[in-house]
């Protein structure tokens, strides 16, 4: 079974820039609180990590 991350939106995008919340918006993020499980991907990270500062992401097993 692959690894799991489990992604939450615990910042608001209002400030965000429109590329930013894009990229949101593609992890399937909707509102606040809002959180998702993702297969540990290289393409998953890297959204991860144009974001960041607006998520929290915990491994899952």
């Amino acid at each position: 079974m692959a690894k799991m991350i489990k992604i939450t939106l615990t910042k608001s995008v209002i400030g965000a820039s429109p590329k930013q919340r894009k990229v949101v918006e593609a992890l399937g993020l909707k509102k606040m609180h809002h959180s998702v499980e993702l297969e540990d991907s290289p393409n998953a990270r890297g959204a991860v990590e144009k974001v960041s500062h607006l998520l929290t992401v915990e491994e899952l097993s």
